[in-house]
């Protein structure tokens, strides 16, 4: 299957960030997902926010995006665009630099009440319990709703995100949003809240600090602290998933947000003997997360096959798949959190369960677990729909993916204690679908 992952293309420096911004809302149909969930959903079912950005003015940015580089916006959000160049961060602390300038600059754009909404103390316990694979009716998430922004706003809440991800990272995580909203717009679902998301940011966003930023909806719940006083970023925990996994954009291009992890996956495990297989190999059964985004998790371990019976090459694909995770910033940053990996891999075991061939026209699709000291992934094709049916597309199984990433040693950069997220997330349904979800 050949794929491409759309991703917003960069016009002057100066107007970057507005461009990839307003690119993301036409191309990917966000536009249509802000003026639609503005007006359908009920904000006080969904969260904190209030929508306050008309269907007219929401549905306008994509035609706004072609004169927006000859137009005037307030001063604050031009200091979001222009003070970052997205991804192009190569060291760690570069990152936490270029995110705490957009989030200040973000934080710029906001009332007194909406920053009163966005920000929380580090330590809050609400950095556990505010992300979830649910959609966000059942789970309600922390910050501010950006449907309840506006246009300025909305740009410089995106402008943080592009900030802390990589270029392919970002092309990614808005690849995983516009299939919450390719659903919303040619599924069966009814689930209204589909294509909502939430920014919320834990301590005083600096480089002299440690300060999160939460980021999600429905099939995405990043959480990524940034430490300038360590120089460090961990993306644990971190929720990735995609349905569909493959799907056709407006322009027709074939979007397959997540392939990285399959192709990987696949890599690694056609690479090991038929002995090592078997150790490896778990049934046909596929399961669902035993790790609930934004629930508490005992990290199983020991079954499968332990990274010291895996060869120097194997390791390194090992390696390659749990780069699907950690590497979603700059370069330094992916280094550093994979050799600390690297350094217990021989005591981290992994196993697998499903098909053993990458088709995505037969059975049921997969599910694999990494579980180690510094690391804990797992990746499950979930096993129906959720009514988010559509004609001609697989929604479910091979087309439906959740993942966990978390860090035993370190989640939340030991900063709290994960508690259960409120909501279905926290009611003994680790990695469930709900319906429509």
């Amino acid at each position: 299957m050949t794929t491409s992952r759309t991703a917003p293309q960069p016009t002057s420096p100066s107007r970057r960030l507005w461009y990839r911004f307003a690119s993301s809302l036409a191309a990917l149909t966000l536009a249509g997902s802000l003026a639609a969930c503005s007006v359908s959903a009920d904000p006080a079912s969904i969260g904190t926010g209030t929508a306050a950005t008309s269907s007219s003015s929401a549905a306008s940015a994509a035609t706004d995006s072609s004169t927006a580089s000859s137009g005037t916006t307030d001063s604050a959000t031009d200091s979001a665009r222009d003070s970052v160049t997205t991804g192009s961060a190569t060291t760690t602390a570069g990152t936490i630099s270029d995110t705490a300038a957009a989030a200040q600059a973000f934080l710029a754009t906001l009332t007194a009440e909406q920053q009163e909404q966005v920000l929380y103390a580090y330590d809050d316990a609400t950095r556990t319990t505010s992300w979830s694979n649910f959609p966000v009716t059942f789970v309600e998430r922390a910050g501010l709703n950006l449907t309840a922004l506006t246009e300025e706003q909305q740009a410089a809440a995106l402008a943080v995100l592009e900030s802390l991800l990589s270029e392919e990272a970002y092309a990614e995580v808005t690849g995983i949003m516009a299939g919450d909203q390719y659903l919303l717009e040619n599924s069966t679902s009814t689930e209204a809240s589909l294509g909502q998301y939430y920014i919320a940011l834990f301590g005083d966003p600096s480089d002299t600090s440690a300060w999160e930023v939460q980021f999600g909806g429905h099939h995405l719940g990043i959480n990524a602290t940034l430490d300038g006083t360590a120089n460090a970023i961990t993306f644990a925990p971190t929720h990735l998933g995609s349905q569909p996994a493959v799907y056709t954009a407006a322009d027709g291009t074939e979007v397959q947000p997540l392939s990285g992890m399959y192709e990987t996956a696949f890599a690694f495990y056609d690479s090991l003997t038929a002995e090592q297989q078997a150790a490896l190999y778990q049934g046909t059964e596929v399961s669902n997360l035993t790790c609930a985004p934004g629930g508490t998790c005992d990290y199983p371990t020991g079954t499968g096959i332990p990274g010291s019976d895996l060869t120097d090459e194997q390791k390194q694909l090992l390696l390659d798949v749990i780069a699907n995770w950690v590497g979603l910033a700059d370069e330094q940053t992916t280094a550093d959190a994979l050799a600390g990996i690297e350094a217990t891999l021989d005591e981290t075991y992994v196993n697998w369960s499903g098909a053993t061939v990458y088709d995505m026209t037969q059975g049921n699709g997969i599910y694999f677990q990494i579980s180690g000291p510094d690391v804990f992934i797992e990746f499950s094709n979930q096993q129906g729909s959720a009514g988010a049916d559509v004609a001609g597309v697989v929604t479910g199984g091979w087309g439906h993916i959740h993942t966990i990433y978390r860090d035993p040693a370190n989640d939340y950069a030991g900063s709290v204690t994960q508690e259960e997220a409120t909501g279905m997330g926290g009611m003994g349904a680790p990695g469930g679908t709900p319906p429509n979800g």
